[in-house]
């Protein structure tokens, strides 16, 4: 197993570096880059140039400086933005410097994975802080939303299928089926604005908070309250994504066990006398099992990263999901690739934890013997 563990890290690498490229190729040729943006909004808004051009004193520093923060989506040479009519070419070429933007792509490439080597994932280029600092300020809060999540969606999904797979066909299959397909089928933006509606001062009672995931002024509490407080806040988040997550997971299940139960070794252990409770978690659970820790860390980061960003946003949380949000609409590019790097790198790494659990469900499979 250590050796396949080895070869599997070792992949990693490559399988990051195609990720990166291919996503970095693609923004080359998408318009409305950063720099247009602040032509733009020096156009319309007529903001102080101070900042770029170094006025009242004192050193320019790139809003982009490090590694990652010359990344450009459809970048052209000076005075050919579109924005850039009318304004002074050494404006238009000091924002493009500042930025980063005056660089080949491929040197910013380069700049770019040097940075990630270290882990320094360069500076945002419009909130002017360092990308590191922005992920780790915004990881607690999808974390929560992952962990609780994923954790009551496998509490809810698991017994209910495998009850489904031993009663198929009753009653209790029928109208479960209905339920979760309806769950299956409501969008979860959808089921996120009802129970806003519904429980948090919409239309009816506000039983719940709408915004964040702490009272301000809370930190000054004792910490039974505060995490009480915690806890009053992702009630209504945490319910719209197992709404949404449960329904795939619990069919999943049933199925899966209903397959295991038709197989031959089933029936030989009955046939030896074996009760139903020791057949059902002796034998059918292992197997059926497989099947579900495979997808588990495909479940935890969909929720952690994609699942959740409609509901921070709906919610007003502000987690990795509105940043990257934010990231895409402004062409934060450092934003982007460094949260894609980091996104990708824990995804990757899941996979392997996740080929780790299969060892230790069923001592059986053994990878190494693989050709």
């Amino acid at each position: 197993m250590a050796a396949y563990l080895l070869r599997r890290l070792l992949l990693v690498v490559p399988t990051l570096f195609g990720i990166i490229l291919i996503n970095f190729a693609v923004v080359q040729f998408a318009p409305g880059g950063p720099v247009e943006q602040m032509l733009a909004e020096l156009r319309g808004e007529g903001q102080t140039m101070g900042r770029l051009t170094g006025e009242g004193g004192g050193e320019t520093r790139a809003p982009g400086g490090g590694p990652g923060g010359g990344i450009s989506g459809g970048d052209q040479p000076t005075g050919t933005y579109r924005g850039a009519r009318g304004l002074d070419p050494a404006i238009v070429a000091e924002i493009e410097r500042a930025f980063g933007f005056d660089k080949p792509a491929h040197v910013r490439f380069w700049e770019m994975l040097s940075g990630y080597l270290r882990f320094d994932l360069g500076r945002s280029l419009f909130r002017d802080r360092p990308v590191w600092d922005l992920v780790v300020e915004k990881l607690p809060v999808s974390i929560s939303l992952g962990l609780w999540s994923t954790l009551i969606i496998y509490l809810i999904s698991i017994p209910l299928g495998i009850r489904k797979a031993v009663r198929d066909g009753s009653r209790f299959d029928l109208w479960t089926s209905a339920a979760v397909l309806v769950g299956y089928a409501i969008p979860g933006f959808l089921f996120a604005v009802l129970l806003v509606v519904l429980f948090a001062g919409g239309s009816f009672v506000q039983w719940f908070p709408l915004r964040g995931l702490a009272t301000s002024g809370s930190e000054l509490w004792p910490w039974p309250q505060r995490a009480l407080d915690y806890l009053w806040h992702i009630v209504l988040p945490t319910i719209t994504l197992v709404i949404g997550g449960f329904a795939g997971l619990t069919m999943l299940t049933k199925n899966s066990f209903m397959e295991e139960i038709g197989k031959q070794y089933v029936l030989t252990a009955r046939a030896k006398g074996a009760g139903e409770r020791r057949v059902l978690y002796g034998h059918v659970f292992r197997n059926a099992m497989l099947i579900i820790i495979a997808g588990f860390p495909a479940a935890f980061i969909g929720i952690l990263f994609t699942g959740a960003l409609l509901v921070e946003i709906i919610f007003s949380l502000d987690g990795l999901g509105l940043l990257g949000f934010e990231a895409a609409i402004r062409r934060d590019y450092p934003v982007m690739f460094g949260t894609l790097y980091i996104f990708t790198l824990l995804g990757l790494l899941m996979q392997i934890v996740s080929d780790f659990t299969y060892t230790l469900v069923d001592p059986r499979i053994d990878f190494e013997a693989r050709r």
